[in-house]
This record gives structure tokens, C-alpha cells and sequence, in this order.
């Protein structure tokens, strides 16, 4: 298993001391893949949030690579918040390493913790904040260099 101070270096532990991780541990696995893995398909049940710990995997939507995405970095979240099925495939571009929290981990945290729970779920809401405000920029300079001021 991860060593509990090498999980507070990631956002989604921000903030969180070495004995709260400590005490969360156990409700977490360690998933492998291999290079070209699939560990998500579109359109089908995912219950957890994968964040990776060493390795790369690509997006893809629709047959289309819309991101590649390395260590520290986490998928699967959007299903867990929203309970739908996969917004995307995600395969191992390289051999990955993953911690994953299911669903029912997390339920386990807020239960054990309610304190660390919150951390974990505003750590989370951070991260997608800092990903929509990225995205709304790419594709606010994209439309502005697209159309004409006037």
C-alpha cells in the first residue's frame, strides 16, 4: 500500500494530515493497468474516483482523444457525483498505477469522518472548478479568434 504522506502531496488529500489519511487507507485499493488497458468505457456504470499515482492514460469521447493525463490528476468523478453512466473511455496509455475510492469507500469515510470527508469532497470541487475555468478559457480565446470584434 501508498505510504500516507505520499497521498498528501495530490489536491484531492490537500489538506488532510498524515493520521486522517491514515485512517482512510483501508477504504481505498490500489488498481494496476497495463499499457492499452481499458479502465473505463463510455456510456457504462463507473463507481469510482480513480486518481492516478504513476503513469498516463488518454480521454477519449466518441472515438476522439480529447485529453491525455499523468500523475496526480483523477478520473471517474463525474459518475460518482452524478450517478450516470461514464462521460468518457479511459485507457492506459502507458503501465498506470491508481488509487481508487468507490462509492461505497466514500460512504465509509463520511461515516468514519465526516471532517475528512468534507475535505476530500471540497478538494474535489476545487479541482473540477479549476478544470471548467481552463476549459472556458481555451474555448473563450478559441470563439475570440474565430469571430470578428465589432
Amino acid at each position: 500500500m501508498i505510504e500516507s504522506s505520499t497521498l498528501q502531496k495530490y489536491s484531492l488529500f490537500g489538506g488532510l494530515l498524515k493520521d486522517q489519511i491514515d485512517q482512510i487507507r483501508p477504504m481505498m485499493e490500489l488498481e494496476t493497468y497495463g499499457s492499452g488497458d481499458t479502465i473505463m468505457v463510455e456510456g457504462t456504470a463507473n463507481d469510482r474516483i480513480r486518481f492516478i499515482l504513476d503513469g498516463r492514460v488518454a480521454v477519449i469521447k466518441k472515438g476522439f482523444t480529447l485529453a491525455e493525463i499523468g500523475e496526480g490528476n483523477f478520473f471517474g468523478e463525474m459518475e460518482v457525483l452524478d450517478v450516470m453512466p461514464s462521460v468518457a473511455t479511459i485507457k492506459a496509455l502507458v503501465n498506470t498505477t491508481v488509487m481508487a475510492i468507490s462509492n461505497r469507500g466514500l460512504r465509509k469515510i463520511y461515516k468514519a469522518d465526516a471532517t475528512i470527508f468534507s475535505l476530500i469532497i471540497m478538494n474535489l470541487a476545487r479541482d473540477l472548478s479549476r478544470r471548467l475555468r481552463r476549459m472556458d478559457e481555451h474555448f473563450t480565446v478559441s470563439d475570440l479568434e474565430r469571430k470578428p470584434q465589432g
